[in-house]
């Protein structure tokens, strides 16, 4: 396999996609909150079922396990507009650690990494990859296990397919979720996951379940969609452990590395040019690469060839760089040392909570104060520009700030 795990679900290029200094297209995690989408009745896909038919029998499917798979499967619109519009807006390092790795996860983490304590440490021994690592995985995926997503596999990837932009991928995604069903790890009405397909607790596309999901319990089911996350954060750990992740290595450090330049060294030339831990220790060999993420005023990182790793899972930047920072919040590391300073409107994230609190103080819903100016928040900015006679910009200000 040479993609990375999802390079399905928005295409590849965006995966890239959490990423941080590139300033890659945002999407949110793969779980996000989404909830069932309506079906319509559709001729044309009902005829590509019906060619579909022959070929995944053709290919290995028993016609009971297809006919069943179908039975409450659909055309689901939603699904393709939602394909149609990945190109998301942009987000800094910044915004994307406030959305996926706040405090309130890092304590939702915390709670989960002691429940399942046990577990975690029995997967680590497999597989190499630390407990607060997977624990980290799940918790951006899938919110530890509170949003799996609610679509149908089958009538997700089936429309997918039918809609041709991306056909031949999405068809053998659901000939995979096919494979699946017939194996009996889960049942259609259970096989559920984001509008591109991906499952379970970990976020799973088909394909990637059947090549690397592991039956970690032994009771013959992989099963990641249960309550039970054992199966699904053992497969996260041997997808990880396959792809060359370098057991006793961690993903990388947060660094003091002023007036040292980026690049990829080894470990005693760095510490040689006088970079320093912020938090934690030094890697003590092999090489690794400095990172600048939102440039000179941010925090800097040194990561080693795990962090890598960690983007076959998905490779964005700053999904990579959040995996490591919740997993070192999650084993009890304080928050970055450095600060990211004021953005381009001249806001500290301090200021953009105020911002977003004080217009919720007054009725305006900005969905939360995260720090985080989305499109909510825009619009709160601009009605209350609006109802006081000012220009609509929808922009966040220090003057606004001073207003409110």
């Amino acid at each position: 396999m040479t993609q990375t795990r999802r390079a399905a679900l928005a295409g590849m290029g965006a995966l890239a996609l959490a990423a941080c200094g590139r300033r890659l297209p945002y999407a949110a995690p793969a779980a996000a909150a989404e909830g069932t989408l309506p079906v319509t009745p559709n001729p044309g896909w009902d005829a590509w079922v019906a060619g579909f038919r022959s070929r995944a029998l053709a290919d290995g499917i028993g016609a009971g396990t297809f006919d069943s798979a179908f039975r409450a499967a659909g055309f689901t619109p939603g699904v393709v507009e939602r394909d149609r519009n990945q190109t998301e807006s942009r987000r800094t390092f910044e915004e994307y650690l406030a959305i996926t790795a706040d405090d309130a996860r890092v304590a939702e983490g915390r709670a989960k990494l002691a429940q399942h304590g046990a577990t975690l440490a029995a997967i680590e021994q497999r597989y190499g990859v630390p407990a607060h690592v997977t624990c980290a995985i799940w918790g951006i995926e899938s919110r530890y296990g509170t949003r799996l997503g609610a679509i149908p596999v089958i009538s997700s990837t089936s429309t997918l397919a039918f809609d041709g932009r991306r056909g031949a991928f999405y068809e053998s995604q659901c000939l995979a979720a096919l494979r699946i069903l017939q194996a009996g790890d889960t049942t259609p009405a259970r096989m559920t996951g984001s509008w591109a397909g991906a499952m379970g607790h970990t976020q799973f596309i088909p394909t990637t379940y059947l090549a690397y999901a592991v039956d970690f319990t032994g009771d013959g089911r992989r099963d990641i969609w249960g309550p039970d996350p054992t199966d699904a954060l053992a497969s996260a750990a041997a997808y990880l452990g396959q792809m060359g992740w370098q057991r006793g290595r961690d993903w990388g450090l947060e660094v003091r590395a002023d007036g040292v330049a980026e690049g990829t060294r080894e470990a005693a030339e760095w510490v040689a040019l006088g970079v320093r831990a912020a938090q934690g220790q030094m890697p003590s060999s092999g090489p690794a690469t400095l990172l600048r993420p939102q440039g000179a005023a941010g925090p800097a990182f040194l990561l080693t060839q795990n962090f890598t790793v960690i983007g076959r899972y998905n490779n964005s930047q700053n999904y990579k760089l959040a995996v490591g920072y919740l997993s070192d919040r999650l084993r009890g590391f304080g928050p970055l040392v450095a600060g990211f300073g004021p953005d381009a409107d001249g806001l500290t994230q301090a200021d953009r909570v105020r911002l977003q609190q004080r217009l919720a103080a007054l009725g305006y819903d900005t969905g939360g104060a995260d720090g985080v100016i989305g499109a909510r928040s825009e619009a709160a900015i601009s009605a209350w520009q609006s109802a006081h006679g000012l220009p609509v910009t929808g922009r966040p200000s220090r003057d606004l700030l001073a207003r409110l």
